[in-house]
């Protein structure tokens, strides 16, 4: 069994998607131009996707008022400092930047809508 997607309902879901594009490195796999406007978007690997699109049929999350400890994307970051400084001026929020006793990077930031994301440099890398 592998992971194909998660699935985010969000309120501006083509302008997240430009987002996450254009400052992740996300690419698009499947863009749908009209509503619910669901994007899957893969990582580099091509292995994992993102969905994200706004269906009325469900509440969309405040995703700004979650603690970024109950939801979060996470990314494998070689360079935490590089990523944090080109976020923020990207417009995401930095919410900790913490280097665990092992020497691993956990950097947390808020997207520009409010969804946590995640860059970890680990020190022993946990994914082949």
């Amino acid at each position: 069994m592998k992971i194909e997607h998660i699935a985010l309902n969000v309120k501006h879901p083509q302008a997240v998607s430009d987002w996450y594009e254009k400052n992740l490195g996300l690419k698009v796999v499947k863009k749908m131009a009209n509503a619910p406007f669901m994007t899957f978007l893969a990582d580099d690997s091509g292995k994992v996707m993102i969905e994200l699109y706004q269906n009325a049929k469900a509440p969309v999350l405040e995703y700004a008022k979650l603690d970024p400890l109950m939801l979060h994307l996470a990314f494998v970051s070689e360079n935490p400092e590089e990523e944090k400084k080109r976020l923020v001026e990207a417009g995401a929020e930095l919410v900790s930047d913490d280097t665990l006793e092992d020497g691993t990077r956990l950097l947390m930031l808020r997207d520009p809508w409010g969804l946590s994301i995640q860059f970890c440099k680990r020190a022993k890398p946990m994914l082949k």
